[in-house]
């Protein structure tokens, strides 16, 4: 497991590049849906939700890529990215089983195998120090 949690930058930095693709529904929302669920939605409120959920799920995405660099802030990262990632995962199998034959039931397999990957390293890590402690030196500086 401690090889796991050393080499987890990786994991954390494929995935993050991998969930900034859907930067794409942000600036073709039609194109994208299309592609993803065999549907579209029409109108400005649709245009205003889509590219909303494209461009929040890019910052999941970015925050991963960061976190990947940034060790003590992972735990936080990665439990927002779990809670994105289930909640799609989630409402695609209870409300859109019809859009699992599509590239949403890749999406759904690949979110779901993320959660996973992540469980496990929150669960490796829990009680572990984010960061090496700077306590020495808040005392040196005072």
């Amino acid at each position: 497991m401690n090889w796991y949690v050393a080499q987890f930058k990786w994991v954390m930095l494929v995935t993050g590049l991998l969930t900034c693709t859907v930067l794409y529904v942000a600036v073709a929302p039609q194109a994208a849906l299309q592609s993803n669920f065999g549907e579209a939605l029409s109108g400005p409120l649709a245009e205003i939700i889509v590219r909303n959920w494209g461009a929040l799920i890019t910052l999941t995405g970015a925050l991963l890529i960061y976190g990947a660099f940034k060790p003590v802030h992972r735990r936080l990262i990665l439990t927002l990215a779990v809670i994105s990632k289930s909640t799609f995962v989630s409402l695609a199998l209870i409300f859109g089983s019809q859009y699992l034959g599509r590239m949403a039931g890749i999406s759904v397999a690949i979110d779901a195998a993320e959660v996973a990957l992540y469980v496990i390293y929150l669960v490796a890590t829990r009680g572990r120090p984010l960061a090496p402690s700077n306590q020495g030196q808040a005392q040196n500086a005072g």
